[in-house]
């Protein structure tokens, strides 16, 4: 990167500077900072928050999302959103180009993050035309979730925008709804919510679910673009206001019903009855301030509780779908790991394969004569495997979720009444799970090997080298052997055997750890 010197460089933030890691400032105090390029909103941050400390002051690197953009000459100005100060302006060239930087997609229309750092056509890049199609969509929804008994009103920074400024938020990409259930149980409010996508199917949506609680219609604009407007399913307990997303908080009912109104681009809609309490239990009682860099800062308790109720059977398996998705044309092998176990128990009658994949190993120990049962937590990775052996009584594939206690019970007590000597394995499997997904994977291996002397086999990554074994299999991180250990003790269980051994010739090798755990019967 290199400076152009012909525009002026602001005050506002000391020894600012733009650059091909991102944007580097010595400014100590707390600043939010809006990113233009060629006069348009393109990012938002703030400089302590979103930050790392660097040569004594804070460099804000470039989101990923954004990086493949940056190839060329742009005008840079860092604004103040609050006050439309500029802080800082410059004009860079970044990476080997020779053009102007435009943040577009395929269709050449502009593109900006939103508050979940995806490049999306926000608001303030369309215009009344454009977005007229959902606001009709709103109020369609709202009369379908009125014939069925509800009381829908403005949510998030749908119900932001309307109250505080009468518009839709310009550096938004979507919409919300949400409603509070008569029903105070989580079993009934589910039962509901899919009661509604029946009926919004019906008047001819297209509906995706996001959770038990939570569903997305697809509204098309003028011009084609496909508009989430999302519908968030809510209930009162206990004095509590649980409200799918992110709102679980002490409330009470008078605060959201009899609905009030408020202005949106010039059509009134309902909102809760105290919209300044409902807000402020969104965002904080800062609300009326804009913050296009705003994040939620959801509990721990309410994610804890909400994953259990509602989204159990969704957690992480996008970023599964998408590796899945990019690796389906690959071959389907064997791995080593199978290979040898089958050769070193030939008597083996039932063989598990927890985290199964495409389903390779399953095909593989299913043509030796054995039964074989893949499970995997996205079904579309084993979808191919399972069509072309529906015939196969040898092979069975399941939905398996160990985030899912209940689910992890009752599979692994489907398994363990299976006759046989057996063989369980995961591979690459525990990198990816939070420490309760893995002691729930112990819990499972334990529970299908149980009134045997057989051992649960797991592999995993221990080093992450420079090869491609990481990537090639979808990893991130690298698993000390020691934590798994403590892990397996935690679990009740013995580390019988332990080895590790690099993957390739690469002279920085990433090293797998096979281990074989056992527990006393």
């Amino acid at each position: 990167m290199r400076a152009l010197p012909h525009l002026a460089r602001g005050s506002g933030l000391s020894d600012c500077s733009v650059g091909e890691e991102g944007i580097r400032s010595s400014t100590s105090r707390e600043q939010l900072v809006d990113v233009r390029f060629d006069g348009r909103r393109i990012w938002s941050f703030w400089l302590q928050r979103d930050g790392v400390e660097v040569d004594g002051g804070r460099l804000v690197a470039w989101p990923k999302a954004l990086r493949s953009h940056l190839d060329g000459v742009v005008d840079v100005v860092l604004a103040d959103p609050t006050t439309g100060e500029e802080l800082h302006s410059e004009t860079v060239r970044l990476g080997s180009g020779e053009g102007r930087i435009t943040v577009v997609n395929a269709a050449g229309r502009p593109l900006a993050l939103d508050k979940s750092a995806k490049l999306v056509e926000t608001f303030d890049n369309r215009d009344a035309a454009h977005v007229e199609p959902l606001l009709k969509a709103i109020d369609e929804v709202i009369g379908a979730l009125r014939e069925v008994g509800l009381n829908p009103f403005l949510a998030y920074g749908t119900a932001l925008g309307a109250v505080r400024d009468g518009r839709l938020i310009g550096h938004d990409s979507d919409a919300d709804l949400g409603y509070v259930s008569a029903h105070d149980h989580p079993v009934d409010v589910i039962r509901e919510s899919f009661l509604i996508q029946r009926k919004l199917a019906d008047m001819g949506y297209r509906v995706t679910r996001y959770s038990a609680l939570a569903l997305q219609i697809h509204v098309e604009e003028s011009d084609g673009l496909d508009r989430g407007l999302d519908v968030f399913g809510g209930f009162m307990r206990d004095g509590t206001l649980y409200l799918m997303g992110e709102i679980a908080v002490p409330f009470e009912r008078e605060w959201i019903e009899p609905l009030g109104t408020a202005t949106l681009e010039g059509r009134e809609f309902p909102v809760p009855a105290d919209a300044d309490r409902f807000l402020t239990a969104t965002y904080g009682p800062g609300w009326r301030t804009p913050d296009p860099a705003y994040k939620f800062e959801t509990p721990a308790s309410t994610i804890t509780r909400f994953n259990g109720w509602f989204r159990g059977m969704r957690r992480g398996r996008a970023g599964w779908h998408g590796y899945f998705k990019k690796t389906r044309h690959r071959p389907l092998r064997p791995t080593r790991l199978v290979r040898q176990l089958v050769e070193d128990h030939p008597d083996v009658q039932l063989f598990v394969d927890i985290g199964c994949g495409r389903g390779s190993d399953v095909v593989h120990v299913a043509d030796r004569g054995v039964r074989a049962i893949g499970l995997d937590y996205q079904p579309s990775a084993y979808a191919k495997a399972a069509r072309q052996r529906r015939e196969d009584p040898l092979v069975e594939f399941q939905l398996f979720n160990l985030l899912e206690l209940r689910h992890v019970l009752a599979v692994s007590a489907w398994v363990a009444r299976m006759p046989g000597p057996r063989l369980v394995q995961s591979r690459h499997v525990v990198e990816r799970l939070s420490e309760r997904g893995r002691l729930n994977l112990l819990l499972a291996a334990r529970m299908m090997l149980a009134g045997t002397d057989e051992g649960f086999h797991l592999e995993f990554l221990s080093r992450r080298g420079r090869d491609r074994y990481p990537r090639r299999h979808g990893l991130r991180r690298a698993l000390a052997p020691a934590a798994m250990s403590e892990l397996v003790a935690q679990a009740g269980g013995t580390v019988v055997e332990s080895v590790r051994y690099d993957v390739s010739d690469h002279p920085r090798s990433s090293e797998v750890c096979r281990m074989v755990i056992g527990w006393k019967q």
